[in-house]
């Protein structure tokens, strides 16, 4: 049983012993603490929280005790109830609350819940707040609201239409366009949340063959519910059998869209961002963003149409600062998420389907067709295990000294370039070891690559 307390939110196992666990008295610790620090922020100010969850078993219960604790601190509470991580995050803005929370573990098993913290812009708290709330959760000195401070409590429905109608609202969603290509889309939403959503939002795009598949809001996971490949044959099936133009699959808090080609094999988690990137920059020439472990396809594809793309740290709220610092017109992470500023600064796989069949609908090819037109690289994914209390930083950096001739990169771990090859070292802030991505134009130049460098750090080892 886990529970692990970082400044982009608190997730744990439900159960358990307090401290150790996601239980009872340790949600309220944690939303007090962020319920602290919001009004720190926002002093002589009534407080609005905006707050959502996925269809987890746990989610009610874990809802009940989230808004209560922060109607005790004195906030009003607007809850969407069944919801999606960036429907919280327009619903935030859109109710000019001073934050939210998101109830969901993403792609975590059912076990698992987690409370995602968002600032007044709907966007995740940076490290600098998000050390604050932990630093909060654990001081003694809070006080809660008499009877006639309380907050109050509202019960919205609305912001998913609401988010539906500002995604086939875009510019570059063409509707009519959707609509002739007479698609046939089969869906894997994990019973969680998608399965309310994005059936509809394909019926919004004009998609009238939509072959739904584990639909049902239930939060009964039918297998593992993060969408990599081998947890997905049963949606490369469907869409073989029932002759659909396309699978799209989402995690259960739906930030994060694979897709499935028409031949039932997966067009690749890293190339949703290429695609949609690429459709984008089409239209809309700018600068792009994914972060360090991505895939250098997109690079490619930018470079190619003479914008600039760049690289930041790993985690969604240091894409979103690059996106900013940078003005990208696109961006995400190679784990299957879009952030498309046009909509918000959030991972958001309802504009990814929106703009990826656009692409699709107006290019005229395959899902397989489309998918050989971008560069063909592979990622090989390794870590290595340490002995407690090995100095992981010196191992990085004495990896960077062997390779200071190699354009490298520390803005987070350590990151060589080997011409159209790349291998990025990061070390774990809960576990001893080091984690090895390293892409190639093959898997088995990809394995080679982090093999070589984990011979390397094996030597660092030794020494």
């Amino acid at each position: 049983m886990t529970l692990i307390k970082s400044i982009s939110g608190i997730r744990g196992t439900i159960g358990g012993k307090p401290g150790e666990n996601l239980t009872p008295s340790d949600i309220v610790k944690f939303v007090t603490g962020y319920a602290t620090y919001i009004l720190s922020e926002n002093p002589d100010r009534k407080i609005k929280i905006v707050v959502g969850r996925d269809a987890r078993v746990s989610g009610a219960m874990v809802n009940s005790l989230v808004c209560g604790t922060l109607m005790g601190m004195g906030m009003d509470v607007i809850d969407l109830e069944l919801s999606t991580t960036p429907t919280v995050e327009l619903a935030v803005t859109a109710c000019k609350a001073q934050g939210g929370i998101i109830l969901t573990a993403s792609h975590n098993p059912g076990e698992w819940n987690a409370l995602k913290l968002l600032n007044a812009d709907g966007e995740f708290l940076d490290a600098e707040a998000g050390a604050k709330v932990l630093e909060n959760a654990m001081s003694a000195e809070v006080e809660y609201c008499q009877v006639d401070k309380l907050g109050s409590y509202s019960i919205d429905n609305t912001f998913i239409d609401k988010h539906i109608k500002m995604v086939i609202d875009l510019p570059l969603v063409d509707v009519e366009a959707i609509k002739r290509a007479n698609f046939k889309v089969a869906v894997d939403a994990v019973n969680s949340t998608g399965g309310i959503v994005i059936p509809r939002l394909l019926r919004a795009l004009g998609v009238e063959k939509v072959i739904d598949l584990y639909c049902e809001p239930n939060g009964i996971f039918p297998h593992n519910p993060e969408p990599l490949p081998e947890h997905l044959h049963e949606l490369s099936k469907t869409v073989v059998d029932y002759k659909a133009h396309v699978g799209f699959v989402v995690d259960p808090d739906v930030d994060r869209l694979a897709i499935v080609s028409e031949n039932g094999k997966m067009f690749g988690e890293e190339y949703t961002l290429v695609a949609v990137a690429d459709y984008v920059l089409n239209h809309t020439p700018g600068n792009t963003v994914s972060n360090m472990s991505s895939t250098r396809a997109l690079r490619d594809v930018t470079e190619a149409k003479g914008h600039q793309y760049s690289a930041s740290a790993v985690g969604e709220v240091n894409v979103v600062k690059m996106m900013k610092d940078t003005h990208a017109v696109i961006g995400g992470e190679g784990n299957g998420g879009v952030i498309y500023p046009e909509l918000h600064y959030g991972r958001d796989s309802l504009v990814g389907i929106a703009l990826f069949l656009t692409h699709l609908a107006k290019t005229g090819l395959s899902c397989s067709q489309l998918r050989a037109t971008y560069p063909e690289y592979t990622i090989s994914k390794n870590k290595i295990t340490l002995a407690p209390g090995m100095d992981t930083e010196l191992i990085l950096k004495k990896v960077q000294e062997k390779y200071k001739d190699q354009p490298n990169s520390t803005i987070d771990g350590v990151k060589i370039e080997f011409g159209n090859e790349w291998v990025h070292l990061r070390k774990s802030n809960t576990e001893p070891i080091i984690r090895i991505y390293a892409e190639s134009v093959s898997a088995q130049k990809a394995e080679q690559l982090a093999e070589r460098i984990m011979a390397d750090i094996k030597g660092l080892v030794g020494e």
